[in-house]
């Protein structure tokens, strides 16, 4: 298994050959370092997504996009790995929480 998609807030999508389905939440915090402008470090943005797997109830998972060490979860024997979080900031605009797109790859553990 080798999975990539993307998905806007609210969405889901099914993992291949498995009886999982992430949902790609919100974005709970943003602070990258905007575009056009020069920062003393990266920034981090959150990314929750929940994973359903047929259970009674889904579990939720925050992805950082600052530290990949925490980029990345394993659930069910799949690893779901935050890829890239679009649109990058810019100091002369703000992200709507609806604008965001987030891409997760999943692959098996």
């Amino acid at each position: 298994m080798n999975q990539r998609f993307t998905l806007t807030p609210g969405e889901a999508a099914a993992i291949e050959d498995t009886d999982l389905r992430i949902q790609f939440i919100q974005v709970s915090g943003d602070s990258r370092c905007p575009a056009d402008a020069v920062c003393i470090l990266g920034g981090d943005a959150i990314v929750r997504v929940r994973v359903y797997d047929g259970g009674d109830s889904p579990t939720a998972y925050d992805l950082h996009t600052g530290d990949s060490s925490r980029a990345s979860i394993v659930h069910g024997g799949v690893r779901v790995t935050l890829v890239e979080l679009q649109p990058y900031p810019f100091s002369s605009r703000t992200i709507a929480p609806g604008d965001y797109r987030v891409t997760l790859a999943a692959t098996s553990q």
